[in-house]
């Protein structure tokens, strides 16, 4: 066993006596030893239940004859963090997860992992940790929240209360009903209700094969969640045995099938980030385009929020990312012979897989739309690539023309926003808050949220090197590379300048010329970072581009 370089043999008594002062007995040595990260923290609500998970993982390790050794992983609250300098440090979160938890498991030699994550950066920050140290690893998650119900029995969620600001400021609701709105959208613990990031990446997580099914959708207070993470335990073991790895699971295939699953879910746009980034620490390369072939060939069969009325507890009762999964496989965009930490193959788990609603898991001759959820859009504003989450974009704006209003931040755009001063056929353009311009490419959620609480989501487009929350609609279109801090063309739109949004046909255009666009570049300012110190810092000094899912530097 790996562990055995540690705790084998006369020369690592010193070692046994340092485990044992923790009150592991000899028996407990002897068995593989199974680091359990657990990201439990007291300011995040999808991780506040995360110890009770942790010990239901632990009785499951045991049960299956191995021993638990528990160890943090940090976490950041995107929704806490949003609209203020905090969320500089959301993004930039998940390489410290992924660089730390690798730290933990080289310096301690553990047989195998169990990850417990369950919000934004966490997830992909532990899978890239998983594909980097390649040892026997599940991951189960903490589980979704439930969505909020107000008094009169409507429902709501984080997304009702930020664009509740906007609406408030627009004169279309009071105080007291945006008091409501706090009180009741986040109704316990568990990640944000909708196909938000944190939900997207655990359904992907499924999907890619290395969480045991349910592990996207059951809900945070169901006892099943408990009885999965118990299952979680044992099933490690199982992989420590036959010493089936990451790598083994993650396959390119396997990306294909989580991205697959990803278009017809209509996850958030942060998975163009994420993915990507897990793949390359696998040693697998996935090009912008593959986005954009498998959305070509896989419909979008549901309409969670922020796209439509629908939660995750209803995917949960509809059957779950099985059923999806086995919904899309006839199309031939699944690679059904894969094999999953199941210990069996992608085929075998959906099997008895079955849609119980065909309204929140739609049948494929009724999809929202034939193609699937995220687009990846190109042009002379884009030479790298931006990504739009087309299935929450209402249809008149899925071709767009308008005069860009200009802002060197979000803090001015807000402003703008909120007071009134942008109108309908408007393209907000808010840059500088890339990977290296923010540094940490910030969530733009809150003036999504305002155009749309404002009644401007059908009429209004926003254009960001910033990104987006999975819980962001309308016509938003990120990841605008190269950013603007490395000189990218969004660097050089000014007040006024016609913009050409043509999503169906995968283009971004400033309709400048040339010869214009030559000559602001000659007189562009060198750009000045913001942030000199600390952290942040490096960060932007090793930071790469959106387009490449934001990681460091070789």
């Amino acid at each position: 066993m790996r562990s055995h370089v540690m705790t084998k043999g006369n020369e690592r008594a010193p070692h046994r006596s340092l485990l044992k002062a923790m009150g592991y007995t000899d028996e407990e040595i002897a068995r593989p030893l199974i680091g359990v990260v657990n990201s439990a923290n007291e300011i995040i609500p999808g991780h506040i239940h995360l110890d009770l998970i942790t010990e239901d993982v632990k009785a499951g390790i045991r049960m299956a004859g191995g021993t638990p050794v528990v160890f943090p992983a940090i976490g950041v609250c995107d929704g806490l963090a949003m609209g203020h300098a905090g969320m500089k440090y959301s993004l930039a979160s998940r390489e410290l997860i992924a660089d730390s938890t690798e730290v933990m498991v080289m310096a301690h030699p553990f047989d195998g992992l169990v990850m417990i994550p369950n919000c934004d950066k966490i997830v992909p920050g532990l899978l890239m940790a998983a594909m980097r140290v390649n040892i026997p690893t599940i991951f189960v998650s903490g589980g979704p929240m439930l969505a909020g119900k107000r008094p009169d029995g409507t429902p709501a969620d984080l997304i009702s209360v930020f664009e509740g600001v906007g609406a408030l400021k627009a004169g279309k609701i009071s105080p007291e009903e945006l008091k409501i709105m706090e009180d009741y959208a986040c109704p316990g613990c568990g990640s944000c209700s909708g196909m938000f990031t944190a939900n997207s990446m655990n359904c992907l997580t499924e999907a890619l094969g290395l969480a045991l099914p349910g592990n996207g959708t059951i809900p945070a207070v169901f006892a099943e969640r408990r009885r999965l993470a118990k299952k979680t335990g044992m099933a490690v073991m199982e992989l420590v045995s036959k010493q089936i790895c990451p790598r083994d699971i993650a396959t390119f295939d396997a990306f294909c099938n989580a991205l697959a699953v990803d278009m017809a879910l209509g996850c958030s746009t942060n998975t163009v980030l994420h993915i990507p980034a897990i793949a390359h620490e696998a040693g697998i390369t996935l090009e912008l385009d593959l986005f954009n072939e498998i959305s070509s060939q896989t419909p979008n069969l549901c309409h969670l929020s922020p796209a439509g009325s629908h939660h995750i507890e209803d995917l949960y009762q509809a059957g779950g990312i099985q059923a999806v999964i086995k919904t899309i496989a006839p199309l031939g965009v699944i690679r059904q012979d894969v094999i999953t930490i199941t210990g069996k193959t992608v085929r075998d788990n959906i099997a008895s897989a079955q849609v119980w609603n065909t309204e929140v898991i739609r049948p494929v001759d009724r999809a929202y739309n034939q193609q699937g959820g995220i687009a990846i859009l190109h042009g002379n504003l884009a030479p790298d690539g931006a990504v739009v989450k087309q299935s929450a974009v209402a249809e008149s704006m899925l071709v767009n023309k308008g005069a860009a209003r200009v802002f060197d931040g979000e803090e001015a755009a807000i402003e703008a926003i909120l007071g009134g001063r942008i109108q309908a056929g408007d393209i907000v353009v808010i840059r500088y808050e890339g990977p290296k311009g923010g540094p940490g490419m910030r969530e733009m959620l809150s003036p999504t949220s305002a155009i749309a609480g404002m009644g401007l989501d059908t009429s209004v487009a926003l254009l960001t090197d910033g990104r987006f929350s999975g819980g962001t609609r309308g016509a938003a279109i990120g990841h605008i590379s190269p950013e603007a801090a490395e000189g990218g063309p969004i660097a050089l739109v000014r007040e006024g300048d016609l913009i050409t949004i043509d999503i169906p046909k995968k283009s971004l255009t400033l309709n400048v010329s040339d010869e214009e666009l030559k000559k602001r570049r000659e007189e562009l300012a060198v750009f000045e970072p913001a942030v000199k110190t600390g952290y942040l810092a490096r960060y932007a000094k090793l930071v790469t581009s959106a387009s490449t899912g934001a990681i460091f530097k070789e």
